[in-house]
C-alpha cells in the first residue's frame, strides 16, 4: 500500500538566544561577548522515521514534550525541519509546500477560528479557498454542521461557543474541503465524555471513506480505540511501534506489578526474580519495584513470602493488565502523563 505520510531522518533543534543581561559586562564588550556565546539547544526531534500507509489512522502516542506536535508541524509546513525529509503523498512538505497543503486538512491543539464570523461562514470561506463552487460549498457545509450537531449554532458568532463546540467547529472546517490526510493535533483534549464519543465516531467514519488520519495523544484509551497503528515517541524518538495489540504483547509477561516496600536489596530482587511466571524485575528508587509477569493477583502471596523471608514488609501493590501505558513504563520508567 502506498504512503501517504513519510518521513526519514527528522530532526529538530529549537534554539533561543540568551536573555537580555545574560552576559557579563557592559557595553560593546559586553554585547561582542553574549555574541560569541553558543545559542541553548533544545531537541524536539532526533531521527523520526515514519511511515503511514494511505487510508489509516495512526496515532503518535507520547506524553507532553515528547515531539508529537513538532512532527504534525513540519509534516504541515509550519515548522521547518533542521534536517532530514518529509513527504505527504508523493510531495515533500518543504519544498512543494503547496502541493501538499492541498491534500490536507489540519485541527491543532487550540481552536484558531474567526471569532468575527458566524460557523457557517467559517466553512464556507474554507471552501471558497479551497476552490469549492457555491452549490458544493452550501451542501458541504450544511452536511459537516448537521453530523457535528452545530445547526442550531450555524448563524451564530463563534466567539459565543463553548471550548468543545469550537474544537467540534475546527475539525469541521478541516473536513471542508475533504483532505486526503487529515491531522489531528490532541483532539479530545478538554472535550466531555460525550463529545469525544462523537469525536471517535465521526472520525472512524471518515476514515472509511479511504482518508488517512495521523492523531497525536497521551491518551491511552483514545489510541487503543482508535488508531489501527501507533508509534511511540519520547524525547524526539520513536521508542516502540505496531498495531495496539502487537504493542501490548510485546510487554515481557503482559501484567505489571508495581510493589512498594520499606526499602530493597539484591536479595529481595534475586528471589522476586525466581518466583515463577516472573519475566523482568526492576527497582525504581524508594522502595518501588517493577515486577512484570505473566500472571497477576495470583503472584501476591508468593510476594508476601519472599519479602518476608529477605527481611523486607511489602506495603503497596498495584496490578495492570497489558496496556499501552504499561508499556511506555517498560521502555522509559515513567508514566505517559508526566
Amino acid at each position: 500500500m502506498d504512503s501517504a505520510i513519510r518521513t526519514r531522518e527528522l530532526r529538530k533543534v529549537y534554539t533561543s538566544a540568551p536573555p537580555p543581561g545574560a552576559g557579563r559586562g557592559n557595553g560593546s564588550s559586553g554585547r561582542a561577548k553574549r555574541s560569541k556565546e553558543p545559542k541553548p539547544q533544545i531537541v524536539a526531534l532526533d531521527g523520526i522515521d515514519l511511515d503511514v500507509s494511505a487510508g489509516q489512522i495512526f496515532g503518535l502516542l507520547g506524553p507532553n514534550g515528547a515531539g508529537k506536535s513538532t512532527t504534525v508541524g513540519i509534516l504541515t509546513t509550519r515548522v521547518r525541519p533542521t534536517s532530514g525529509t518529509a513527504w505527504i503523498g508523493p510531495h515533500d512538505v518543504w519544498h512543494e509546500q503547496t502541493a501538499a497543503k492541498r491534500l490536507i486538512g489540519v485541527v491543532a491543539q487550540r481552536p484558531n477560528l474567526d471569532f468575527s464570523l458566524t460557523a457557517r461562514e467559517i466553512l464556507l470561506f474554507h471552501g471558497a479557498y479551497f476552490g469549492l463552487n457555491a452549490h458544493e460549498r452550501n451542501e458541504r457545509a450544511k452536511a459537516l454542521l448537521d453530523r457535528f450537531k452545530l445547526t442550531d449554532r450555524a448563524d451564530q458568532l463563534v466567539r459565543g461557543f463553548s471550548g468543545g463546540m469550537m474544537q467540534r467547529m475546527s475539525i469541521a472546517r478541516a473536513m471542508m474541503h475533504d483532505p486526503q490526510v487529515l491531522f489531528l493535533d490532541e483532539p479530545s483534549v478538554g472535550l466531555d465524555p460525550q463529545t469525544r464519543l462523537l469525536l471517535w465516531e465521526i472520525i472512524r467514519e471518515y476514515n472509511q471513506k479511504g482518508r488517512t488520519i495521523l492523531l497525536t495523544t497521551h491518551n491511552m484509551e483514545e489510541a487503543d480505540a482508535l488508531c489501527q497503528h501507533l508509534a511511540i515517541i519520547d524525547h524526539g524518538k520513536i521508542i516502540a511501534s505496531g498495531t495496539p495489540r502487537e504493542l501490548k504483547a510485546s510487554i515481557p509477561g503482559g501484567f505489571l506489578l508495581r510493589l512498594r516496600f520499606g526499602s530493597h536489596a539484591a536479595p529481595l530482587l534475586e528471589r522476586l526474580a525466581a518466583l515463577s511466571g516472573v519475566t523482568e524485575v526492576r527497582p525504581s528508587g524508594d522502595g518501588a519495584v517493577d515486577l512484570y509477569a505473566g500472571r497477576g493477583g495470583s503472584l501476591i502471596p508468593e510476594i508476601v513470602s519472599a519479602a518476608a523471608a529477605a527481611g523486607m514488609e511489602l506495603s503497596d501493590v498495584h496490578i495492570s493488565e497489558p496496556s499501552l501505558e504499561n508499556l511506555f513504563l517498560h521502555h522509559t520508567g515513567r508514566s505517559l502523563r508526566e
